[in-house]
């Protein structure tokens, strides 16, 4: 049996009538940006993350990018932000000119620390970018509480958790602002794409222009602006993949779940942990391993496609040299790296693929035990 990572083209078989009338909708219509399908996808992205506003852009770091300039944060800046997260996260506040301050993770969700925060904070720090990572939200509570005490913006990256909620509510409407990718493999994914969302009337209005070269009226530039603008028919084909969000983020929750109670038991694997606080959207399944490489190896070699989410963290890519972080200067982020790895998970993940991905696993323990006791 051979199981793919995720399996997109069996996402839009189940979807193909509405994905394509959509499309079609659009081409016929004859208008292509910045117009009826965009708008009626905002109010639905808002709506659905109990937010007031979503404005679309090109993508999830571009959607990052205009949160920091709608809030004027730039050169001689600081926005704090996690150690552990793709590099988007870090690249956002260099693109707006200002400088990214890693804060390490908590261990068990691998999530920025909120105890950590306080120590990274200076008379320059002007906001906090949490991550939520895999799917599931950051510990939000304390992170605002920290942040209203220090005067400080919260934004949330929230590029894999459309759907998850903490405490109830859902991310999107969690701090000041959101970005969101809508990258094709995300839970909810277009062909690529991006949004903000906010319940700050000005922001909203504000990076309305910056994502339209400054421009609210045609030809009319109020501030050096960008392009930077989700489409049609990448809006019309996310208002149908939107109805669908919920119950395959559902499907995602019972493959964890699977998987969580089928591996509980295998030696030196570490599994991800859910808090009870959070409503997890599972975009990855991410468990750790000391034997990482060998582990990948023996699934690939059964038919199994994994992915490292990540493989080297922001501080050590040679992007961020210029910072002068020693490579050791945020263990944990380090050391996960060195052992995460992703398995199969997605709405269309079956049972029986993931029970392949499972027997291998075991397959993998028993073949190291069994070196072991030699």
């Amino acid at each position: 049996m051979r199981v793919p990572f995720t399996n997109l083209k069996a996402e839009y078989a189940d979807l193909k009538a509405g994905l394509e009338s959509a499309a079609q909708r659009v081409v016929a219509s004859g208008w292509y940006i910045l117009g009826p399908e965009l708008d009626a996808f905002e109010q639905s992205f808002a709506a659905y993350c109990e937010a007031n506003h979503c404005v679309g852009v090109g993508n999830g770091l571009e959607a990052l990018h205009l949160i920091l300039r709608g809030y004027d944060i730039g050169h001689g800046d600081e926005v704090i932000v996690p150690a552990n997260t793709y590099i988007a996260t870090w690249l956002a506040v260099s693109n707006a000119g200002a400088l990214p301050v890693p804060v390490e993770p908590n261990e068990n969700s691998y999530n920025i620390d909120p105890a950590r925060l306080e120590a990274a904070i200076t008379p320059r720090t002007k906001a906090i970018i949490v991550v939520h990572l895999y799917g599931q939200p950051a510990d939000m509570e304390p992170i605002n509480v920290l942040a209203a005490r220090h005067g400080l913006k919260v934004i949330e990256d929230a590029a894999q958790a459309h759907g998850a909620r903490y405490r109830r509510k859902r991310v999107g409407g969690l701090g000041d602002a959101a970005g969101f990718s809508f990258y094709p493999s995300k839970n909810l994914g277009a062909l690529d794409g991006g949004a903000i969302v906010t319940h700050d009337p000005d922001l909203a209005d504000k990076i309305r222009k910056l994502r339209n070269y400054g421009s609210r009226v045609k030809y009319q530039h109020e501030m050096q602006g960008f392009n930077s603008r989700l489409d049609e028919i990448q809006a019309a084909m996310l208002r149908v993949k939107l109805a669908k969000l919920d119950e395959w983020n559902s499907t995602r929750r019972a493959m964890a779940d699977f998987y969580r109670e089928t591996l509980r038991t295998i030696p030196d694997l570490t599994l991800p942990i859910a808090s009870p606080l959070t409503e997890h959207v599972w975009h990855l399944f991410v468990v750790r391993h000391p034997e990482r490489n060998a582990l990948q190896q023996h699934l690939a070699a059964n038919g199994i496609d994994t992915l490292i989410h990540y493989p080297l963290p922001p501080h050590s890519q040679l992007a961020y040299q210029i910072l002068g972080f020693a490579s050791d200067a945020f263990p944990i982020s380090t050391r996960m790296s060195a052992e995460v790895l992703s398995l199969p998970m997605g709405p269309k993940l079956s049972l029986a693929e993931a029970e392949h991905v499972a027997s291998q696993i075991e397959s993998f323990a028993l073949q190291r035990s069994s070196n072991r006791s030699r």
